[in-house]
């Protein structure tokens, strides 16, 4: 799951002596809110199309100042690397370069997003529980104890930091298609269940909001 695995090459950079003019047609052409920017194979920056309203667009881009210079991961970064900086700065693609600042080409955010959404992890078929832990209490290993012992597997988990940040709500997909079992042992050990979704829902919801990415970011 490193960044070199989803590098896309099919888009050719701006050089500097475009102008913003072309660079807007080519976002257009490719449906992208950004576009990177290569000269003799080393990575400027990224333009995006406000920077480009915001000056002459007869001018070469050169000439601009550019608000997302510092956007870029390395080959061999992680994806989570790669979807943290999509969503901090709220890019539609990510430059790639090398360890010696090579630029090897970009992920887009349609990439990044059909990847997680083909992987094991999400197509095989399941169950999804989020619990609401003190963090001071979280132990993964003591979850996953609390799965296993009724025969469930965790397929994949994430943490996301509540609002009271002296919680944090775990999210788990878990192999069962019936889980009310393991909400029951959750339970008895005093988790708080915040929310469930069994197999078929999972299945319906997911497919209606994967329809619906897809359609707005086809616009």
């Amino acid at each position: 799951m490193l960044a070199n695995s989803l590098i896309t090459n099919g888009i050719v950079p701006l050089k500097t002596s475009e102008t913003g003019e072309e660079a807007l047609g080519l976002m257009s052409e490719f449906n992208l809110s950004h576009y990177p920017i290569v000269n003799n194979e080393q990575l400027l920056g990224l333009i995006s199309d406000e920077d480009i309203i915001g000056n002459n667009i007869a001018e070469p881009i050169g000439s601009y100042s550019l608000s997302l210079s510092k956007a870029f991961v390395r080959d061999r970064d992680h994806l989570y690397e790669v979807l943290r900086l999509l969503g901090e700065s709220k890019l539609t693609i990510i430059p790639v370069v090398d360890d010696k600042d090579k630029y090897l080409g970009i992920i887009t955010q349609n990439d990044l997003l059909n990847y997680f959404a083909e992987s094991g992890s999400f197509t095989e078929a399941g169950s999804i529980l989020v619990l609401e832990v003190p963090k001071r209490d979280y132990s993964m290993a003591e979850i996953s104890q609390i799965v296993e012992s009724e025969d469930g597997v965790i397929l994949s988990s994430f943490i996301t930091t509540n609002l009271d940040e002296s919680v944090v709500d775990v999210t788990l997909k878990i192999n069962k298609h019936q889980i009310q079992p393991i909400i029951a042992n959750f339970e008895r050990y005093s988790y708080k269940v915040k929310f469930t979704m069994q197999e078929d829902e999972i299945f319906d919801a997911a497919k209606e909001r994967y329809d619906s990415l897809m359609s707005y970011l086809n616009v």
